[in-house]
């Protein structure tokens, strides 16, 4: 009987990480090891190279990151040693372990001035350090890793686990009369369970398990487009929380970080690639409202 893969998964406190925990059960033929910032800490050169003295992986799924946007502004420099300089030496190992590794970037990466779904070709131009260190990720696992890496952009995360849109409109919602919610950017919110069952698709596919397949980029988020706005009353709808959203423009509604007005992802390329069929948006909040509430529809 031949032995099982390792699968080592970061961030394991995340919200990914912590959807990842959740479907583990159905991939019998793995080893899942999750680690957390205490064990394996993203921020520190020592931490990286100590953690991987004594420990060794078939696949490294790094659900890391220093996610703040507007946090990120008042902390380059952290936010270039989690998001940049721990995924270029996470890169190095896993090239010397003779590793997989799957790697988790944004859609932050591109301006947001976009017309059409980003392909994963398109320029990349980051507005704010969140953007511009993820950007500086993804080139570092390219300039080091040139086979047996995938790098999978996303956008707008959420799921029942930690703090995320959807939690904060519940929450919300339920608190006040009314809300105002941006409109005028427009994208794909992503079930993080969604992208959880994904990697692990890729992860058994045929173009993942061939000998040192070349690095690439992919984009994933569930399908449909919407705005802030859109997402917000469709929560309150299927939860049937009375609560008015008004909507607004970003000019009016002040962040440290800019926001992209526009960012679609175009996800034909992960679907061609790994034979993916991916949910729509409204479908997968159904589920997710579901496994908070029981309620939903």
């Amino acid at each position: 009987m031949s032995k099982r893969q390792t699968i080592l998964v970061t961030g394991s406190t995340g919200q990914l990480g912590q959807s990842i925990q959740s479907i583990k059960a159905g991939y019998l033929e793995y080893e899942f090891i999750f680690v957390n910032r205490q064990q394996l800490d993203l921020s520190s050169e020592t931490s990286i190279a100590s953690f991987f003295e004594h420990n060794t992986f078939d696949i490294v799924i790094n659900c890391a990151a220093h996610t703040a946007v507007d946090k990120a502004e008042s902390e380059p420099e952290l936010a270039s040693k989690i998001n940049h300089l721990g995924v270029q030496q996470l890169a190095h190992i896993a090239k010397q372990h003779h590793a997989k590794l799957i790697h988790i970037s944004t859609d932050y990466v591109f301006s947001g001035k976009g017309y059409r779904p980003y392909c994963e070709t398109d320029d990349v131009a980051p507005d704010g350090v969140y953007g511009t260190t993820k950007f500086q990720g993804e080139q570092a696992i390219q300039q080091t890793l040139k086979n047996s890496a995938v790098i999978i952009r996303t956008s707008w995360v959420y799921s029942e686990y930690g703090n995320n849109f959807v939690k904060t409109m519940l929450k919300l919602g339920q608190e006040r009369d009314s809300l105002n919610v941006i409109f005028d950017q427009v994208g794909t919110p992503t079930y993080a369970k969604d992208l959880a069952k994904a990697i692990m698709s890729i992860i058994q596919s045929q173009a993942f398990n061939q000998a040192d397949f070349k690095t690439n980029v992919v984009h994933f988020s569930n399908e449909g487009v919407c705005s802030w706005y859109d997402f917000a009353k469709t929560i309150f709808e299927l939860t049937s929380i009375q609560c008015i959203v008004n909507p607004i423009e970003t000019k009016d509604y002040r962040t440290p970080a800019a926001r992209p007005y526009y960012s679609v992802l175009n996800k034909a390329k992960i679907k061609r690639t790994y034979h993916l069929a991916i949910p729509y948006w409204k479908d997968s909040i159904k589920q997710c409202l579901t496994a908070l509430h029981g309620k939903a529809p």
